[in-house]
């Protein structure tokens, strides 16, 4: 399968600068993933179209402020990083610019040197692993520092760290976020709940597994970068009765299908976690999800390929096609596509 298969026009006018107000006023796309049929509706309406005993599984990773902006130490030139995870407790896994000017031992001051990080070694993803010197906590010296680490396509600063947050976000620790989820207010979620459809949380932290660009054409060669998820035995539970049951698990994010199809890899869906690489392209067979309420995704994407393999790649394309039609805005802040 060809990388190219995975691409389509988009005017960059339809790409979503910021946030819809409320969360859950943006437009719904709904995709029946066996005939195709495509109705427009509003986020809201899941009311309406979500069934009692459906159970939606989120991920709850919190976004940390990742973006750091430094100087490298004796010329003053300017350096981005964005952190991916944590190595060990001051040994964090990054992205950095420029890159090629960063070998090993170079060191990089934030903030004045309120915080130094040396460049200890490269990986094989072009990244660095930085060691950081500070007093202090680390964790508050980030928030300080930090910027939210907003996708590049998005040129407008945000004016409330927590619109990039799910409002459910509990454990820090992703450089990204999982968007499905932004769509959804604490109301929302009350009144769902309240219709009773379940409510199920699992964990995967978004690095860089989630957003490296495909570089090859034959996209079976792809390998996808590991990040760390999470199970629990609440979750695992309601999950496995869900299945029992017969009634429909619909994931909230393409993030939370790589965490539960890991798991359930391992038979019976149980309470656990590590790493996981698992990349998801058409003829993939599920295990757990019946249902996606997902973003639009970036063209030639690993999550355009795992959306299209929910349905297929023609249905996709032609649901892409439609909301580009539509006006519908696209990306990290843009409305949102029910597969189901």
């Amino acid at each position: 399968m060809k990388l190219n298969e995975f691409d389509y026009h988009l005017p960059e006018e339809l790409i979503a600068q910021e946030p819809v107000e409320p969360r859950d006023s943006s437009r719904l796309l709904i995709v029946n993933k066996e005939t195709g049929e495509l109705s427009h509706k509003k986020f809201r309406d899941i009311l309406n179209i979500l069934q009692p005993g459906d159970l939606l599984v989120t991920n709850n990773s919190k976004v940390i402020p990742a973006r750091l902006l430094g100087e490298k130490v004796g010329t003053g030139a300017k350096v981005e990083v964005v952190l991916l995870h944590r190595e060990d407790k001051d040994a964090w896994h990054a992205l950095v610019k420029p890159g090629k000017k960063l070998k090993p031992g170079t060191s990089i001051s934030f903030g004045n040197e309120t915080m130094v990080a040396e460049v200890m070694s490269t990986t094989d993803v072009g990244g660095r692993i930085l060691r950081f010197k500070y007093e202090g906590v680390f964790e508050e010296i980030l928030d300080k520092l930090g910027n939210m680490p907003l996708p590049p396509y998005i040129k407008k600063q945000l004016s409330d760290k927590d619109r990039y947050q799910t409002v459910y976000a509990k454990e820090k620790g992703s450089a990204a976020a999982p968007t499905a989820g932004l769509h959804f207010t604490e109301e929302l979620i009350t009144e769902l709940k309240e219709k009773k459809i379940e409510w199920a949380e699992v964990l995967l932290h978004v690095g860089l597994g989630t957003f490296r660009p495909v570089a090859v054409e034959n996209i079976e060669e792809h390998k996808m970068h590991q990040e760390f998820y999470r199970v629990t035995k609440e979750a695992a539970e309601k999950i496995n009765n869900a299945k029992i049951d017969g009634r429909r698990v619909i994931a909230v994010g393409t993030t939370a299908v790589r965490a539960l199809e890991t798991a359930a890899a391992r038979g019976e869906i149980s309470d656990c976690e590590g790493w996981t690489d698992i990349f998801i392209y058409p003829g993939y067979q599920f295990r757990v999800i019946d249902g996606l309420i997902t973003n639009f995704h970036l063209p030639k994407s690993t999550l355009m390929m795992l959306v299209s393999a929910l349905s297929d790649k023609e249905k996709i394309m032609k649901a892409y096609n439609s909301a580009i039609e539509e006006r519908y805005r696209f990306f990290s802040f843009g409305d949102a596509m029910l597969i189901i």
